[in-house]
């Protein structure tokens, strides 16, 4: 059975920016045969970013987020993740956003995060690795 991963925003948008060498490293963990998982904040998130920063046209990004929902488990936040979050902001000191991205990988079985924000192979609650594809 393929692992399940979350994806943070920020592999996202290096799949579709400039820099060749981290759009290769997203493009393979976006290709890999895992299940992948995002979040609505992750897709929000990723929105908010190609729109401030013009990374894309917005057919363009249309279409990216509809591949995105298409191919990938799309989780929802819900009563249940804010407050799993808060404790795990309480746990793990990260901002509250990240632990809502931690605590939408954990409900959802994921075993890896890809992020670069956080701290690399740190494990979370015995269940989640976070791993930084760039370091």
């Amino acid at each position: 059975m393929p692992d399940r991963i979350f994806i943070d925003t920020n592999i996202l948008i290096y799949f579709v920016g400039d820099d060749s060498e981290k759009r290769e490293l997203s493009e393979s963990i976006i290709f890999s045969d895992s299940i992948k998982v995002l979040s609505t904040q992750v897709i929000n998130e990723f929105l908010n970013v190609s729109y401030k920063k013009s990374i894309t046209t917005e057919n363009e990004l249309a279409s990216l987020i509809n591949d995105f929902t298409s191919n990938f488990e799309v989780n929802l936040i819900y009563n249940h993740t804010i407050h799993n979050a808060i404790n795990l902001k309480s746990k793990y000191k990260y901002s509250y956003y990240d632990t809502l991205m931690l605590a939408s990988a954990i409900e959802n079985d994921c075993e890896i995060l890809y992020t670069e924000d956080m701290q690399h192979n740190q494990i979370i609650e015995d269940k989640l690795t976070i791993i930084n594809p760039f370091a």
